[in-house]
């Protein structure tokens, strides 16, 4: 499924600015930047559950905002590019 990951980190501290460092961090490992608070992550059910669960726990529920929108269409129909940015076709042959 795809994931769109969204955050924003308080940043008025130096702790808050690591956190933001972490989060960006573990959206990394799962996905692609898509902008500078937010990722698209090509993930199974379960690997969702693992990137819900380490986003979590990075997060300040007080100061910061987390969200994930999980698209269910065929990924050719729901999303349109405008622009120089041109994302990984996850499922398309992968040349090396």
């Amino acid at each position: 499924m795809l994931v769109i990951v969204t955050y924003d980190v308080s940043t008025v501290t130096a702790a808050g600015q690591k956190r933001l460092r972490r989060v960006a961090k573990v959206c990394e490992r799962y996905g692609q930047r898509v902008q500078k608070s937010v990722f698209e992550c090509q993930v199974g059910d379960m690997e969702f559950e693992e990137l819900e669960r380490e986003l979590l726990d990075e997060i300040d529920p007080d100061t910061d905002n987390l969200r994930f929108y999980r698209l269910t269409e065929q990924q050719r129909l729901r999303i349109k590019q405008y622009g120089v940015f041109r994302s990984i076709d996850y499922e398309g042959t992968l040349i090396i």
